[in-house]
């Protein structure tokens, strides 16, 4: 394992994930991980994140794999770029709302420098990449002192700015489970910009049987403290036939699962009042692609 002494930091490159294990556990909250490095060197530059310890994992050849298989789904290391993922042909076609929430992302230097894992680990509640993994069910792979575990992204985010790893830990891969027969998807956000952050992002993931919804995950970012699911709108069609009064009814529930502020980007108001609008735009498109893959 390198390791240097700068002025300001030392800097690790380990060359396994024990290795990075052990050095976040001897620095703790000292310790940070740098992947791409798209947030986090803005963000010691104007001294916003202060860390006598950076981490660099770009060197360790295990976090640099994806993988489909039918049965198994998609796997892929925490190493792996937003670009690799906004081209993969099977990203698109099996897991289309999570390449749009992607590709949607306007910087090149992002996308080719910046990771999915690194997305999600940032923990901004305005994340798109977030809300599409949640929508489609993944787990994180985890590392650190005591072994691996698994943790679903919907379970990820304790509160505002924050992730459950543990001391030592750090995020290794992911895991998306393969769609069932019937499944449909939808992305949607709305920003000021294109290269802004969404004012509201979300994803919708449904799976059919006939006219009957079997499964429906709906997941929304920059509406809560914190990436969320609409676990009541979610309980609404599951179960129930498919009828554009049932989408419209369940899409204003989504309210109870949102906690918005107001802020740079938009206000509260309109966070509650439009989102329901996208969600029920995001139904349909959801259920009519359903549709066609049954």
């Amino acid at each position: 394992m390198s390791r240097i002494q700068l002025n300001r930091f030392e800097y690790f490159e380990p060359g396994s994930i024990q290795e990075a294990s052990e050095v976040l556990d001897k620095y703790g909250e000292e310790a940070k991980i740098i992947a791409g490095g798209i947030d986090l060197l803005p963000k010691m530059r104007i001294g916003s994140i202060k860390a006598d310890c950076l981490v660099s994992v770009q060197n360790i050849p295990e976090l640099s794999y994806f993988r489909y298989g039918n049965d198994s789904g998609l796997e892929f290391g925490s190493m792996t770029t937003l670009r690799f993922l906004d081209t993969s042909g099977d990203l698109k076609e099996i897991y289309p709302a999570l390449q749009q929430a992607i590709h949607q992302i306007t910087s090149v230097q992002s996308k080719y420098m910046g990771t999915a894992v690194g997305n999600l680990c940032v923990a901004t509640p305005g994340s798109d990449v977030a809300p599409a993994l949640m929508a489609y069910d993944a787990d994180l792979l985890i590392a650190g002192p005591e072994g691996e575990r698994r943790e679903k992204v919907c379970d990820f985010y304790p509160q505002k700015n924050q992730t459950t790893l543990r001391r030592g830990e750090l995020v290794v891969g992911v895991h998306i489970p393969p769609p069932a027969k019937g499944t449909g998807s939808a992305f949607i956000n709305r920003l000021r910009t294109h290269a802004d952050i969404a004012k509201i992002t979300l994803t919708v993931v449904v799976s059919l049987e006939g006219d009957v919804c079997r499964e429906v995950r709906i997941a929304m970012g920059a509406v809560a403290p914190t990436p969320v699911r609409a676990e009541k709108a979610e309980s609404m069609l599951k179960g129930q036939v498919v009828s554009e009064a049932l989408s419209q009814e369940a899409s204003k529930a989504v309210t109870e699962s949102m906690n918005p502020s107001s802020g740079l980007r938009s206000t509260k108001e309109y966070r509650l009042e439009v989102t329901p609008v996208l969600v029920e735009r995001a139904l349909h498109k959801a259920f009519e692609a359903a549709r066609r893959a049954e």
